[in-house]
């Protein structure tokens, strides 16, 4: 039976709970809003801080929220405006490492409870590295529980994140319906789609991927590459894609990837760190191989039900693919270990009760002693 929290953690009112988003990363707003639906269903009240695209993308007032727009800037305006939000919290939770440092400074000289999760590893170079390690200290220091893989703060916890169900009407009963469609829109009608999906970054692996499409140009029919996100390289990566002829189309930030991984063959993830991919398990859930990195919590996460490969290597990647493509039998078999892995991952509900074991463990008044 899930545990529900108490009516009343404070003896007067039910708990009040303020989740701060960046708004950059789809798996954490996507956390949120499952976070949010199932918090209000157990009547606690939630307020979602982050920018009005955000609330406009994942619905966070369709799942009963209050949303509140913060830009995600962290300059003396944002920061003053989540302080405002924050006002009458028992307990702020910050998802990413920007939300949680301007948490933080909003919540300087208060002793609100702050529970922060790193869904991913930031990612920096150079200057920005010492800058992302700083803000990581100063994070920490002020958090009163951090729900992450790593870190070195003084509360550190492990916490599942569940893959939020579909809230589109996607037909999981009648798979194929949509994909002729998409197939077509995307212009791989015809010939193998695979598909990758994640911010126009560098520590998500793209170039490795465009050296690795060059292998798969000598294949007939030759498969097509589609990369759904937005970022500060797709100039880079366009500029590749168009000098090299690769096969490889960018079509920006979707809000449609279900659809695009149900009329996928292959779906992709060269990524340089990985936590809990939203991808990967969007991947497994929909029953479509994927080919991965065997980096970060992936190995974990999915098991034998995908093909791993090293970070960096073009050419292990494409050989993947390849054998992949030529092999029916092991992508049948892929996709039903993927099932059954998926089948061992926390649901939202678990995910829901273990958060809100957390919040109430920091609110619930301790007895004098």
């Amino acid at each position: 039976m899930t545990p529900v929290s108490s009516p009343s953690p404070h003896g007067q009112s039910s708990l009040r709970t303020v989740q701060v988003l960046g708004g950059g990363n789809a798996g954490s707003s996507a956390h949120v809003r499952s976070l949010a639906s199932g918090l209000v269903a157990r009547g606690v009240r939630v307020t979602v801080c982050a920018p009005v695209e955000a609330d406009h993308l994942y619905d966070f007032t369709g799942a009963g929220a209050e949303h509140v727009h913060v830009p995600r800037s962290s300059d003396p305006a944002s920061v003053a405006a989540l302080r405002a939000a924050c006002a009458d919290a028992d307990l702020v939770h910050a998802h990413g490492l920007h939300a949680s440092f301007r948490a933080v400074l909003a919540l300087s000289g208060r002793r609100t409870p702050l529970v922060v999760t790193w869904h991913d590893r930031a990612y920096a170079e150079g200057a920005r590295a010492h800058l992302v390690r700083l803000l990581e200290r100063r994070v920490v220091k002020g958090a009163s529980v951090v729900l992450a893989r790593r870190t070195g703060a003084r509360d550190a916890r492990l916490a599942a994140v569940a893959l939020p169900g579909p809230r589109r009407g996607v037909e999981h009963d009648d798979p194929d319906r949509l994909r002729p469609k998409v197939r077509a829109e995307l212009g791989a009608t015809g010939r193998p789609l695979l598909i990758a999906v994640g911010s126009l970054e560098r520590h998500r692996g793209y170039d490795v991927l465009l050296d690795a499409s060059r292998a798969w140009r000598r294949l007939d029919p030759v498969p097509l590459v589609v990369i759904a996100g937005e970022g500060e390289l797709r100039g880079a990566l366009q500029r590749r894609i168009e000098d090299e002829g690769l096969p490889v189309r960018l079509i920006g930030r979707r809000d449609d990837v279900s659809e695009l991984l149900a009329a996928s063959d292959i779906a992709l993830l060269p990524s340089r760190w990985e936590s809990r991919s939203v991808l990967a398990q969007e991947a497994l859930h929909a029953r479509v191989p994927l080919v991965a990195s065997g980096v970060g919590g992936i190995p974990e996460l999915v098991g034998d039900a995908a093909e791993l490969v090293p970070y960096g290597d073009p050419e292990a990647l494409a050989d993947a693919v390849v054998r992949l493509l030529g092999d029916p039998e092991r992508r049948e078999l892929l996709k039903e270990r993927g099932v059954r892995q998926a089948a061992t991952w926390p649901t939202e509900d678990e995910t829901v009760a273990q958060v809100l074991s957390v919040y109430d463990e920091l609110t619930q008044p301790r007895p004098m002693i």
